[in-house]
């Protein structure tokens, strides 16, 4: 019995054991729960109340997404209001590369299909470089009707690549006007370092092109406008679900040039292929009529980027289409200059206008037996200040550099617009300075001091002295002025700054530059020289008589034939001997009509012979179809080639 209640006992001892340690356990266990749950609420606070917006905003990132709408580029007008540059719609084959994990496969596919070359993939890849991961990359432009069709049967199989339209420039006259106008091409690494210097970077998010040259380049600001961009859904391959929000790109704006569509194209054909340059400016107001570098190239080829084959074919074309001769070609002004000398030797008073001197086919540098040949072997005779400009003189000019010397031919040329820039709407770097020599110039070119034979060559334009076709029209627009200084310019209205229809007068006061010289100057030497001008191309014994003795306007011009290399003591210049690059270039300038200027000109043929022969007519052409109408390109041979007329 004992022995049972001792048992009983120990029983009940172990249950009382058992519950209390499933009570601790119960509690333990109830506690993880309350604590897990309190854990959980406070995950639930912080998830749908605390960090609300900030999950909110990643989650509207992972399905609206904001694209950029680019802006139409503004389009680009000649005086007459016919179109030069213009925006076409084009198809083009778009693909999101991170989105796609056999991207190089599907591109192997995609080559058939829509011509796709190696070129076009290697641009594309680095065309990817420039697009944030999420964004389309475009892989072809300008997609044919049949490429289209296409990829369009087989576009279930590529759900990342679309076809979209967009907006392409496009130039109409091709190469006629790739000098002036430049052209768009895709942005670099180094256009994208200079507009996020310019704080401009945003305002290209979705364009794919910018100006590289030319107006296109001068007037980005103008022409590019303002992008816009369209908020929207998409599922999770990146379609378009719905649009949420719409923002209009601001376009840019038209602008018009003072350029002569029509003149620029006779003057090109008028040229043909020929090495040259031809600048036709209005002396009253500055605007550049025309301005023309042959040959030239297709700006077209630029725009979706060149092929390496075609550039190559470019840069290594012997005529050099790419430079632009009439900005950038520096040639020795020769002849062309004897006007402003005289001009500026009658101001010094180191001549008069009674100041007469011999020639006899020679002039012979003081205390030495060197001896500076004129072009007409046997001298001209008797000579003053206009026939030395009729007859292009050249002892008479080799006489008034001596008497001035190289500082006061420097100044004086300075203010004629030679050795600067001539401060046209094309950027700096497209435009040469040439060179105006004097002291210091040969000294940090040369090393060399200046010698008095240094100063003999330049009074005929040549020896150190280089210029620019537009320098030379712009010095022309000055002397036709008489002192007063109107800078070229291309642009002659906006758009938005037109207040009627017309297009007669631009929208400011014209810049005029400098009116200083016009109070240096004499008005009676500003008529010696013009005289001497006019009687080179109507004189008895103008150089230029024989080609303008059927003129039926009056116009005043100067001649000139530059040396491209020197002949010797006993050689006579003959050009079947002697390589093309090697023969003289042409030059002329003139302007007419000769009582009331209506336009100035400027003309360099490379390696083209006599300048009164060749670039006389050439003028007398451009001036027949400018003037009177006359649309006849055909030029009379002559034998100028084989000797220097003046």
């Amino acid at each position: 019995m004992q022995q049972y209640k001792r048992y009983q006992r120990t029983k009940f001892r172990d249950h009382s054991a058992e519950a209390n340690l499933f009570l601790r356990r119960a509690i333990i266990a109830f506690s993880v729960i309350i604590i897990l749950v309190i854990i959980l609420l406070v995950m639930l606070a912080h998830l749908q109340i605390f960090s609300y917006g900030y999950y909110n905003t990643k989650s509207n990132n992972n399905r609206i997404e904001i694209i950029p709408i680019p802006p139409n580029r503004g389009m680009i007008y000649d005086r007459n209001g016919i179109a030069l540059a213009t925006n076409n719609t084009i198809y083009q084959l778009n693909i999101i590369p991170d989105k796609i994990s056999n991207l190089n496969e599907q591109l192997e596919q995609l080559k058939p299909m829509v011509n796709l070359t190696d070129e076009d993939i290697e641009n594309f890849q680095k065309e990817r470089l420039n697009y944030k991961s999420h964004r389309a990359v475009p892989l072809k432009y300008n997609l044919t009707s049949k490429e289209i069709n296409q990829f369009v049967v087989n576009q279930h199989l590529y759900p990342y690549i679309t076809i979209t339209g967009t907006q392409h420039r496009y130039y109409p006259y091709g190469q006629t006007l790739t000098h002036v106008l430049g052209y768009v091409s895709k942005i670099n690494s180094v256009d994208k370092a200079r507009l996020e210097e310019q704080n401009k970077l945003t305002d290209y998010v979705g364009t794919n092109n910018i100006g590289k040259i030319g107006i296109e380049r001068f007037y980005e600001d103008v022409l590019h406008g303002q992008p816009g961009y369209e908020e929207v859904e998409v599922n999770n391959r990146g379609r378009i679900v719905r649009l949420l929000n719409h923002h209009d790109p601001k376009a840019g704006d038209d602008i018009y040039l003072t350029i002569d569509l029509n003149l620029q194209l006779y003057i090109q054909q008028l040229l043909a292929d020929k090495r040259a340059a031809v600048v036709a400016l209005d002396p009253n107001n500055g605007e550049v009529l025309a301005l023309v570098s042959s040959p030239s190239y297709d700006p077209n080829l630029f725009v979706d980027g060149i092929t390496s084959d075609k550039y190559k074919s470019l840069l290594n074309d012997p005529k050099k289409p790419l430079f632009n001769r009439a900005m950038l070609g520096s040639y020795p002004p020769a002849s062309t200059v004897k006007p402003f000398l005289t001009v500026s030797a009658l101001s010094e008073g180191v001549i008069t206008p009674k100041t007469v001197i011999h020639d006899p086919g020679y002039w012979q540098l003081p205390g030495t037996t060197k001896r500076y040949r004129d072009w007409l072997r046997w001298g001209h005779g008797k000579v003053d200040a206009v026939k030395s400009i009729e007859e292009s003189v050249d002892t008479f000019y080799y006489q008034v550099a001596y008497d001035m010397g190289i500082d006061r031919i420097n100044d004086w040329m300075k203010k004629f617009g030679y050795g600067s820039r001539s401060g046209i709407d094309i950027s700096q770097n497209e435009e040469s300075k040439a060179v105006l020599p004097n002291r210091e110039w040969k000294k940090n070119r040369y090393k060399q001091n200046w010698l008095q034979g240094d100063t003999i060559p330049v009074g005929i334009g040549q020896g150190y002295w280089t210029a620019t076709p537009l320098q030379m029209a712009k010095a022309l627009t000055i002397l036709v002025n008489e002192g007063i200084v109107y800078t070229p310019h291309l642009l002659l209205q906006k758009k938005s700054d037109l207040l009627d229809d017309t297009l007669s007068k631009p929208d400011k006061t014209l810049p005029i530059e400098d009116a200083s010289l016009a109070n240096l100057v004499n008005k009676n030497s500003w008529k010696i020289a013009k005289e001497g001008m006019y009687k080179v191309m109507f004189g008895s014994k103008g150089t230029a008589r024989k080609v303008y003795a059927d003129a039926q306007f009056k116009a005043a011009g100067k001649s000139g034939t530059a040396q491209v290399y020197g002949l010797r003591n006993d050689e006579i210049y003959n050009a079947d001997r002697i390589p093309e690059h090697l023969r003289d270039h042409a030059l002329f300038i003139a302007y007419a009509p000769f009582d009331k200027p209506k336009i100035v000109l400027a003309i360099v043929l490379e390696n083209g012979g006599g300048g009164s022969s060749n670039g006389g007519a050439v003028a007398k052409r451009i001036l027949n179809y400018y003037l009177l109408g006359d649309e006849s390109t055909d030029l009379n041979e002559s034998d100028s080639l084989r000797r220097r007329d003046d």
